[in-house]
């Protein structure tokens, strides 16, 4: 079995400003976030971070700033409203035909606008008890509209192959469950860890598996994090992106192109590009939705349709995800000279990938 390599992740304040990724006179500021928010950079993104760039995208990512400390009206501990959708212990049911199941609470990296940055570390609860994940499996096993689980924490993957064996198997024997998805960074935080028994865990008959990967930036999707995916991959576990919109990361066309193509590259499918959430000390990573709208705008003239993420917020509360990309189709308008011909001349206008308007018949 390969060996990871979390043993040398970077934890402390000081062991950022050993390897040159923050400055000395910066340490007390960071001991005030990481007393509050985790702190954790593994070996294969600490290589990615040229500690010569000031906005280096990776270091945006991962380093903690002492801007994590301000909090701005409207943040919550809770921002997409995990807790009033859940009916027991690890598990979210915002929609009829899926869960979302939290069998972990620890990461091989912590971003720095993480969600649930209030709910994941060191000193929260590592797992969910014995007594815990029996009552949320037969909460999924009660409830026959469940369709697909989807395995989050923190990150499933950070789970040993043969517990992760035995989660797929108790889902995959509830006849009504046909689909297991997995949202990770592992494979680009770790890639090490997606061995060849991790590989083997995650295929399991009687339910399809799917794996979400998180990724930001291109320059993430390294040699071997493109390796562990293609391990994936060629095992027949198909692959979708999650990706963050965050300023100063990905927040211009050529980084969000260079990015979506290189998910598809890696033959993983773009699927949400989420707009920043209201999380605790994250205003400085978050766009505005007309930035993101307009990126997408471009995004959609610019590249390969392969290569078109979904852009997604959700919805402070918990009233669940909405998309919230441009919107190419305007107001019905009549054409004709005489306006009182509404039937035969009125007409949809659509805006093509340069902005061009043109008409087009509703009954068509």
């Amino acid at each position: 079995m390969t060996k990871t390599n979390l043993a040398r992740t970077l934890r402390e304040p000081a062991e950022l400003v050993a390897e040159h990724l923050a400055p000395a006179t910066a340490l007390p500021a960071l001991e005030r976030v990481a007393a509050r928010y985790a702190v954790a950079i593994t070996p294969a993104l600490v290589e990615l971070i040229d500690t010569s760039d000031p906005d280096d995208p990776i270091a945006r990512q991962f380093v903690p700033t002492d801007a994590e400390l301000e909090v701005q009206p409207g943040e919550n501990a809770d921002p997409i409203g995990d807790h009033p959708h859940s009916p027991v212990p690890g598990i979210v049911h915002r929609y009829p035909d899926r869960v979302l199941f939290k069998l972990v609470h620890v990461c091989a990296v912590y971003c720095r606008f993480c969600f649930r940055r209030e709910m994941v570390g060191p000193g929260k609860d590592s797992a969910l008890s014995d007594d815990a994940y029996r009552a949320a499996i037969n909460y999924v096993r009660s409830q026959s509209e469940i369709w697909e689980v989807i395995l989050t924490g923190g990150d499933p993957m950070m789970l040993s192959p043969r517990r992760m064996s035995e989660i797929m198997t108790d889902l995959a024997a509830i006849d009504h469950v046909k689909v297991i998805r997995l949202h990770t960074r592992v494979p680009v935080a770790d890639p090490a860890r997606v061995s060849s028994e991790m590989v083997a865990a995650l295929k399991v008959e009687g339910a399809t598996t799917w794996v979400a990967v998180h990724a930001n930036h291109a320059r993430e999707l390294t040699g071997q994090a493109r390796a562990a995916c293609a391990r994936l991959v060629d095992a027949g576990i198909p692959l979708v992106s999650q990706s963050v919109l965050l300023r100063g990361v990905n927040d211009t066309i050529a980084a969000l192109s260079d990015l979506m193509r290189a998910f598809v590259e890696c033959r993983i499918k773009p699927y949400y590009l989420h707009h920043g959430d209201l999380a605790p000390g994250t205003a400085h990573l978050r766009t505005t939705l007309a930035e993101g709208q307009e990126l997408m705008r471009q995004l959609r003239g610019r590249i390969s349709g392969l290569c078109q993420p979904d852009y997604v917020i959700d919805i402070p509360g918990g009233a669940g995800k909405s998309p919230v990309g441009p919107n190419y189709v305007l107001a019905a308008q009549n054409t004709a000279p005489d306006a009182r011909d509404v039937a035969s001349e009125t007409r949809y206008r659509i805006v093509d990938y340069c902005g061009e308007v043109h008409l087009y018949p509703p009954g068509a």
